[in-house]
């Protein structure tokens, strides 16, 4: 069976990562691609990577152009994929890889976005303990945040078997700059990243932070707090996470390794490395692929998981492909088969 999917934001980075991974897809065709912003325009014209679409014309994104597909991926700025979602059909699966429906917490989302509440979907992070289950046949779901999805794929298995405290986790992450969206912004322009990393969102303020402690606090079974620093470095994709969590009495590097091993055993996109082999981004660049090692700093009593993912693929566009697969009840892994580029 053939399913036909619309991707709308196809101008943005997010949006041409999707269909960058649909053309390889082989039960899907690629329906209509729009965008606000650059309707009428040639593909070519905004994504010219995209060689094989690129005589396709943008079309605005109206409930009208996505109606009659079978998916629909939602690329668009936080806060406009629900009133979009609400005018299509309960058939037809809906995947947001914005914020919009994210969050089980009204309280949160309006603190860290400042809008309506629409409402809480299915997340679509399969790896979790129980989610694929809710990810089958579901026709709404929201995709993960990029840092989230590294960072709960590193510490879920810690917090689900107890070796951790929930009080005292740190987060440092760096990301690559398509993080930020493909609209123009000063502190982005080469001039001001090359040769350059910076802070950015410190203070507990970034917008994925209440989503790491969701995740987290589903994991543990209780509330979750984490200090969460994100950073900027000079390039254009790719997430390198060092997560850091107090460890409880008794727990041993040895009975970490073990529990990662077992829980991440037979997921085709997550690798616990070699002991003594450390993840990086270029590993990873361009696949949905997250690869992690662990240590136990024993003088500090903590574990540190360093989880490595591209920010575009894994952390957007790849999990979304990975979940609309679990929803229409096809192999999981189809049109996902792309390797990390090296050098």
């Amino acid at each position: 069976m053939t399913y036909r999917v619309a991707v709308s934001g196809a101008s943005g980075y997010a949006g041409g990562e999707v269909l960058r991974l649909l053309t390889t897809h082989p039960e899907v065709e690629i329906g209509a691609v729009t965008a606000h912003s650059s309707a009428g325009q040639q593909l070519g014209a905004v994504q010219p990577h995209l060689l094989s679409l690129a005589e396709r014309t943008v079309e605005d994104t109206t409930a009208e152009v996505l109606a009659d597909h079978d998916v629909v991926f939602l690329a668009l700025p936080h806060g406009a994929s629900g009133e979009v979602a609400a005018q299509l059909s309960d058939d037809v699966v809906v995947i947001d890889a914005a914020a919009d429906h994210r969050l089980e917490s009204t309280a949160a989302w309006e603190r860290f976005y400042g809008s309506e509440h629409q409402g809480t979907w299915p997340y679509g992070l399969p790896e979790l303990p129980g989610q694929r289950h809710v990810l089958r046949h579901a026709t709404r779901i929201a995709v993960p945040g990029c840092y989230p999805t590294t960072v709960l794929l590193g510490l879920t298995p810690a917090f689900a078997a107890g070796f951790v405290e929930p009080e005292d986790v740190v987060i440092v992450a760096a990301t690559g700059t398509s993080g930020a969206g493909k609209s123009l912004k000063p502190h982005l322009l080469g001039s001001e990243v090359m040769g350059s990393m910076s802070p950015y969102g410190v203070g507990g303020v970034h917008r994925h932070t209440p989503e790491i402690e969701q995740g987290l606090s589903w994991a543990a079974g209780s509330p979750v707090q984490v200090s969460f620093t994100p950073t900027l470095a000079p390039m254009p994709r790719g997430i390198l996470a060092t997560s850091t969590a107090r460890l409880r009495p008794g727990v041993r590097e040895g009975d970490l390794r073990e529990t990662y091993t077992a829980q991440y055993a037979d997921e085709p996109f997550v690798h616990l490395l070699p002991a003594g082999q450390w993840p990086a981004t270029q590993q990873v660049a361009g696949s949905n692929h997250v690869t992690m090692q662990l240590a136990v700093d024993e003088r500090a009593g903590r574990v540190i998981v360093c989880s490595a993912s591209d920010n575009l693929t894994k952390g957007t566009a790849g999990g979304a492909v990975q979940s609309m697969n679990l929803a229409l009840g096809v192999e999981e892994t189809l049109g996902l088969g792309q390797l990390g580029v090296a050098p």
